[in-house]
């Protein structure tokens, strides 16, 4: 689904990944760990274009998109889940919904069908659907920005630290409803989080950066076991 090939992103002379690569497949769920400064974050903005890579390539589905707009990502069934949700606080949950949805152009009737969908998903969001975003929960910001960006169908999601700032309770929610978004949409999933932990708990495969460098890599039941993450990361 997706390849990651010895790619280089610098801000200025500050190289902020290093010769970094990974891959993701078909309904695969690949998280990305590491502390804050790791290159995490970067990453996910030099797969979507955000930043471009100086050196390396990134293969969707079999084509470089390494030169290709973030707008043309989206509409190829790339979605970024931005750290810190960003939904627009201005607009009511509904609203924020079809904002999602503006790359597809769909009918009337379907639109309704994409949002009972994800009400379905998220039934918090409909009861609280005429509310202003602005005025939502972290917890009910971070379901709005994960239903907005499942509006436009996307085949990979790549979510940056769905749980920053959430209560233990609502992480877990949100962490089930990452894994249920894989298994019944058969969608691929790219999981950036600095909670270790959770992220090996529901993740296939795992790549840890230090410094912007993948540092190990792995299936994830072994690496939660493994005693240099869980020292480093997984408090001892």
């Amino acid at each position: 689904m997706l390849k990651v090939d010895n790619i280089s992103t610098y801000y200025g002379h500050a190289c902020a990944l290093d010769d970094v690569s990974f891959t993701l497949g078909e309904k695969e769920i690949v998280s990305i760990i590491g502390a804050n400064g790791a290159g995490k974050s970067t990453l996910m903005k030099s797969i979507m274009n955000v930043v471009q890579p100086r050196q390396g390539s990134i293969t969707y589905k079999g084509k470089v998109i390494s030169k290709v707009s973030t707008s043309k990502l989206v509409s190829a069934g790339i979605v970024y889940v931005p750290e810190g949700r960003d939904v627009f606080s201005d607009l009511n949950v509904q609203d924020n919904l079809i904002m999602g949805a503006y790359s597809r152009r769909y009918s009337a009737k379907k639109l309704e069908e994409m949002k009972e969908e994800m009400y379905q998903l998220f039934p918090r969001l409909k009861e609280r659907r005429k509310q202003m975003a602005g005025t939502l929960s972290g917890g009910e910001q971070q379901m709005l920005a994960i239903a907005r960006g499942l509006m436009s169908r996307p085949e990979l999601v790549m979510f940056d630290e769905p749980s920053l700032g959430l209560a233990p309770i609502i992480v877990d929610e949100v962490f089930d409803c990452i894994q249920q978004i894989s298994r019944q949409m058969g969608i691929s999933i790219v999981l950036v989080e600095q909670n270790a932990f959770m992220a090996l708990s529901i993740s296939d495969r795992c790549y840890a950066l230090e410094n912007g460098r993948v540092s190990m890599e792995g299936d994830s039941k072994v690496l939660i076991n493994d005693e240099r993450i869980r020292a480093i990361y997984l408090g001892g």
